[in-house]
């Protein structure tokens, strides 16, 4: 690790050094304001493009949400500055720096439209770009990634230290899967890998790994945040885009996407429709080499949802806009699994299961936004409410196992959120900016769970299994403030947010024999402070560094008593008495600009105290069974490092690589069973032993793009993952390689895609473990697939839409969308 370190910053060192020219000239600046000529609002993302008396580009930018540019670090001389949208008429307007004029302000700028334009369509980057800004790291989604797959769960993999599990689609950064994951600032109740399934692909703008979160964020999350923004189709007139891919492997899935966007005068009204059909499979082997047994299991999905969204923006005048808008998500899905158990000399046995299960999540929120006289000066007041309710039914049928008979689960699940936020943000000069807000997050869940099952009472004696409701309540409480100031080649950023929080818990056992009655309770109040510092010598050279400290909540699948899921030899249970977890990050990044691309370098170190993990212990009722459940532990740590680059080799050859290594320590507990070779294991053989675990694991990714023609153009991707050691067991190594093409049709209005995923079929999860018995295992998924995909956009104009807030969750598990 110390070689890695020394290697990471000889080549920051060695970056930083190339020789660049010196000059003892004043720099100077450019700013403004962009807004439209006839309905006299801020225009976004307003491309700035500065060229010199030989008309070569210098530098540039976009504007920000206000419509406001500033353009630093100019050398005297004659500037020519272009301000370019789509839709609109290009404006050109000379400049000159020096004769004592170093700060030119240029003013609102107007811009007007452009007839001949009407009809463009939304513009997609050819290629992704990586952009490392002081709190997170941009990842631009272009077409080279889209063709990676049909939807946001498919192309995961492709973002720098990002993985999916392609089993259960839970997502991990840094090697953890304690991360926030919003859509354009939003979290719902919707489960999120449920949810990434039905956002296409096409759809998505950008991808922010937000690390170190400021105090303004919510603090949960021990990695840090995964934002998702969408293209925001909002031109003048009427625009949508459609979407529609089929994707084959052993089964067939289909997702299909409708936006539509009605924009006039001073409404603005939206509505989209997505969804996800299709069936698959999954199969593994386990394998017990003391015993010589081994487990086959087979599971076979069949999943539909489908995702509503409508929402009006009023503009009411230049001050003051009202936004609301509705999600609607419906889920039905249906597993059959099973698993066989074959043992030397014993006859076979088998557990089947039938799962049926359905949810609905709805989302209601209202945004009132108010912008003062003074420019950059807005408050804004959020209020946005959360449903979701689910009910399950799963049967289970057993073949030559004894105990338990066969039986059934109803489970019933109740979730509300709401959340209150008020925010206030004021730029006390052209350098400096204040932020201050207050929040309220209310949570409320009822799980309510039945069955026909039997079970043991305290005495040993067999009865039915207790039916169990779980309440739990989660109320927070906020308040943050965060300062920064702009100077020459410095900026900083200091802040903190205060949380005062109760839990309130209880699950009540009622059986025909005994009632148990489990209550839980914690109110704790915490300082959450960060801290961030830019330095940039020159152009080409810019370093980040960045300190906060979060937490990580429980969240309910870590809390509920109510048994999660079973095999016949797996139980798996929540812990009700679990504590939060609480992190303390450092970072350093150093992006270095080259001609033809850019290259970010950093390292990371962080502190976890009271860390939550997994605990392993024997049933005491079949030795032969284990139950997983949750628990604190001491502190513990983790360290890595990153690089990532974009490149541009020649003009047909592009692309995006990364490498990002990680040590992390893990502490847990478990039982293992000291029994003496060809004896039968007793409760006196169990052992009680903490784990600890030092991880080092690294991956490697690499995407090329190669343009062939003008509207075609082929991609490969490749990723490697390195092993990785656990508490439950050792991860093997894994790569895959996929390949893909994408054609423009009807002037680029439409796009076909074709790509062939994991095309020599090695993408498996291999595993092996010692705890509590010994284990060899592997799991097979769909990922030797093929995917066609079509994107057709039309319409055209001018793009204006309330800028909405980025806001976060709370729990360690959850999704959300828009």
């Amino acid at each position: 690790m110390k070689s890695v370190f020394l290697f990471c910053m000889l080549m920051c060192s060695t970056l930083y050094a190339q020789p660049s020219a010196t000059s003892t000239l004043k720099e100077g600046s450019i700013t403004g304001k962009i807004i439209d000529a006839q309905l006299n609002v801020p225009l976004p993302y307003v491309t700035i493009v500065i060229k010199n008396s030989s008309n070569e580009n210098v530098t540039g930018t976009i504007t920000q949400d206000d419509g406001r540019f500033l353009i630093s670090k100019l050398s005297e001389g004659q500037f020519i500055v272009l301000v370019q949208y789509m839709g609109y008429k290009t404006i050109s307007q000379p400049v000159q720096i020096g004769k004592d004029v170093y700060d030119v302000n240029l003013g609102t700028i107007s811009l007007e439209e452009d007839i001949a334009a009407l009809d463009e369509v939304t513009v997609v980057a050819e290629v992704s770009t990586i952009q490392q800004k002081v709190d997170r790291k941009v990842i631009t989604v272009g077409k080279d990634l889209t063709t990676s797959g049909p939807t946001a769960s498919d192309i995961m993999n492709n973002i720098p230290s990002v993985s999916i599990d392609q089993q259960t689609g839970n997502l991990s950064l840094r090697g953890n899967e304690n991360v926030r994951v919003m859509i354009d600032g939003k979290l719902s109740n919707v489960p999120i890998a449920q949810l990434l399934k039905q956002i296409p692909s096409a759809s998505i703008k950008q991808i922010e790994l937000i690390t170190n979160p400021s105090a303004k964020y919510n603090p949960e999350g021990m990695s840090g945040i995964i934002n998702i923004i969408l293209h925001k189709n909002t031109n003048v007139g009427f625009n949508g885009t459609i979407n529609v891919g089929l994707t084959k492997d052993i089964n067939a899935r289909f997702n299909s996407a409708v936006d539509l966007n009605y924009r006039n005068g001073k409404f603005n009204l939206y509505g989209n429709y997505g969804n996800n059909i299709g069936k698959s499979t999954n199969y593994g082997t386990i394998e017990r080499p003391d015993d010589n047994s081994h487990q086959d299991l087979n599971f076979f999905e069949n999943n539909k949802s489908h995702l509503y969204k409508f929402g009006i923006d009023f503009y009411a005048d230049d001050h003051n806009t009202i936004s609301v808008f509705t999600n609607q998500n419906t889920y039905d899905g249906k597993v059959k699994g099973t698993t066989s158990i074959f043992a030397e000399n014993t006859e076979a046995q088998k557990q089947i299961f039938n799962n049926l299960s359905d949810n609905l999540s709805s989302q209601y929120n209202l945004v009132y936004k108010h912008e003062f006289n003074k420019e950059g000066e807005t408050i804004e007041l959020e209020a946005d409410y959360n449903v979701f309710d689910a009910s399950e039914n799963t049967d289970f049928s057993y073949y030559n196992i004894s105990f338990p008979p066969n039986y059934e689960d109803f489970v019933a699940t109740k979730r509300n959120q709401t959340t209150l936020n008020l925010d206030y943000v004021n730029p006390l000069s052209d350098k400096t900016k204040l932020e201050v807000g207050l929040e309220a997050r209310l949570y409320t869940t009822d799980v309510n769970y039945a069955s026909t099952g039997q079970s043991f009472d305290q005495t040993g004696n067999v009865v039915n299994t207790p039916s169990t409701n779980f309440n739990y309540n989660r109320d927070i409480y906020s308040a943050y403030i965060t300062y920064g100031k702009t100077l020459e080649k410095w900026s900083y950023q200091i802040g903190a947010r205060a949380e005062a929080v109760t839990d309130d818990a209880e699950a009540i056992s009622v059986s025909k024999t005994f009632s148990t009655t489990t209550p839980f309770k914690n109110d704790y109040i915490q300082v959450f402070p960060s801290g961030f510092l830019t330095y940039s010598p020159s152009e080409k050279n810019a370093f980040q560094a960045s300190v906060s400290r979060r937490v990580d909540r429980p969240g309910l699948q870590q809390v509920n008593p109510i048994r999660e899921w079973s095999t016949p030899l797996i139980s798996m249970y929540g812990n009700t008495e679990l504590q939060p977890q609480f992190t303390n990050s450092a970072e350093i990044n150093y992006t270095r600009t080259l001609k033809n691309g850019s290259i970010t370098a950093g390292v990371f170190y962080r502190i976890i105290e009271d860390e939550i993990n997994q605990a392993i212990f024997i049933d005491r009722l079949d030795l032969n069974k284990v139950i997983l459940t949750y628990d604190n532990f001491d502190n513990t740590s983790a360290y890595g490092v990153e690089v990532s680059s974009n490149y541009k080799p020649t003009k047909w050859w592009n692309f995006n690589a990364s490498f990002d290594l990680f040590s992390q320590d893990q502490k847990g507990i478990a039982e293992i069973l000291n029994t003496p070779v060809g004896e039968t294991p007793t409760l006196n053989d169990i052992a009680l032993t903490e784990i600890k675990v030092n991880t080092v694991a690294y991956s490697f990714r690499m995407n090329n793009t190669f343009k062939a023609t003008k509207k075609l153009n082929f991609s490969v991707f490749g990723m490697y993952r390195s092993e990785r050691e656990g508490l439950q067991f050792t991860g093997k190594s894994m790569y895959f390689v996929n390949t893909g093409l994408r054609y423009s049709l009807f002037d680029d209005a439409a796009t076909f895609s074709f790509n062939y995923n994991d095309i020599f079929n090695t993408m498996r999860g291999g595993f092996e473990s010692d705890r509590p018995y010994r284990q060899i295992g592997e799991f097979h998924w769909e990922s030797n697939a093929w995917n066609v995909g079509l994107s057709y956009r039309f319409g055209g104009g001018k793009y204006k839409a309330l800028q909405r807030k980025n806001r976060d969750g709370n729990e360690k598990s959850g999704g959300g969308f828009m």
